[in-house]
């Protein structure tokens, strides 16, 4: 069978991303979703002419003309309504976050004062309007304060909360199920015996996951034809993507791509030029996604984190491609005609990211990718990489 070239890959996964709609969720909960129509203003924004510094508030004509000594008529606190001056040659005490008082338009910070006696003397050079957030200087109202397709964040949320959002519209998120196989696989709770281990990849992926608010269901299965069918179709029913981990290539028991073939599920491509990871499967049944990935925990993982994660990023209308770009700490060789994906370990050396290869054993070896925060993607044109070369690298120490 022909291997799909990686970037006909990631063409056609990207040619495949769907819309699951939209929903609206309490602003307090958005932390990491998507807006999916603007936060908009609903007043101006400051929403009054606002004191940025602890001072005095004075008219500039008065400072203009040559007065450099203010008596203080009053002192206004923030929450406080507007105190008017009476006087023009003189002044009110005020605080941050204070409306500007009537009458005033310069504010005099603590620092730059001498007070006596009721008096404020200036000791510095004042500008005209200085330290006031004038009303509608940052949005007037009506105007998008957040663009749709934001990813909400810490700021996000208090925007949300200062125009009154109670809730805000989000993409919906797919509903996603990791299904297992492998006899040879236990539950995390169980003891394993001598030729078992314990089922790791659909945690690693559904935590992947997490970062997006995914909370992925599981299924495992047996190594046996029908019953994998029966599973597939079942979930087909029940979610938007399916997320499979092994049994896509050649053993005598790695029955999913014959069960999904039965299923009804549509075989875009199997089989991609890279390593590790070449077994991946990806396909669609109507607007149901599979991503059938192999076996191996680093493998699946690569994939997941390649392949799906663009592809969820798209269908949330995110840019896909996440890649940063860091430059080799040494040279690398890889002689195998496929992409190969590195792990590394990324650090800064001033303004530069850079990126330590560090060698495993295998797509076997998850414990290695403790020790590494991406994987560099090695194109399969050439197979050697020299030192501060610069190349993508697919983080998984963060996703967003």
């Amino acid at each position: 069978m022909e291997l799909t070239p990686v970037a006909e890959a990631t063409r056609i996964i990207l040619e495949n991303t769907l819309d699951f709609g939209n929903e609206a969720v309490p602003f307090g909960q958005s932390l990491r979703r998507v807006l999916a129509a603007p936060l908009l203003a609903d007043r101006d924004f400051p929403p009054f002419d606002r004191v940025t510094m602890d001072g005095i508030a004075i008219r500039w004509e008065s400072y203009a003309a040559g007065h450099r000594a203010f008596v203080i008529e009053s002192t206004q606190t923030a929450g406080d309504t507007r105190h008017t001056l009476q006087n023009p040659n003189a002044c009110i005490e005020v605080m941050t976050g204070a409306a500007l008082p009537v009458g005033t338009d310069t504010i005099i910070k603590y620092e730059d004062l001498r007070l006596e006696n009721g008096i404020a003397n200036v000791q510095a050079q004042v500008r005209a309007n200085q330290n006031v957030h004038f009303q509608g200087e940052d949005r007037t109202a009506g105007k998008t304060i957040i663009a749709t397709n934001t990813v909400i964040g810490p700021p996000e949320i208090a925007v949300a909360a200062s125009v009154g959002a109670v809730t805000v519209e989000v993409k919906k998120l797919p509903k996603v199920v990791i299904i297992t196989s492998g006899d040879e696989l236990v539950a995390v709770h169980q003891d394993p015996l001598p030729h078992q281990i314990r089922s790791s990849n659909v945690h690693c992926i559904a935590a992947l996951l997490r970062f997006y608010g995914i909370e992925a269901t599981f299924i495992h299965i047996p190594d046996e034809l029908t019953t994998t069918q029966a599973t597939i179709e079942a979930a087909l029913t029940a979610n938007d993507v399916l997320i499979l981990c092994g049994g896509v290539s050649q053993g005598k028991k790695d029955f999913i791509p014959q069960a999904l073939s039965l299923a009804g599920v549509q075989r875009l491509f199997h089989k991609v030029s890279q390593q590790p990871g070449k077994p991946f499967w990806f396909g669609r049944k109507a607007n149901k996604m599979v991503f059938a990935l192999p076996g191996n925990p680093v493998s699946s993982f690569l994939c997941a984190r390649r392949y799906f994660i663009p592809w969820l990023r798209q269908s949330l209308g995110l840019a896909p491609m996440d890649f940063v770009y860091a430059a080799l700490s040494h040279s690398y060789v890889y002689t195998s005609p496929l992409t190969y994906f590195l792990q590394v370990q990324l650090y800064q050396d001033g303004a530069t990211m850079m990126a330590k290869p560090i060698t495993g054993h295998g797509s076997g070896d998850f414990a290695n990718l403790v020790d590494t925060q991406g994987f560099v993607e090695l194109p399969k044109e050439k197979n050697e990489f020299l030192e501060k070369e610069v190349l993508p690298v697919w983080r998984f120490d963060y996703v967003f």
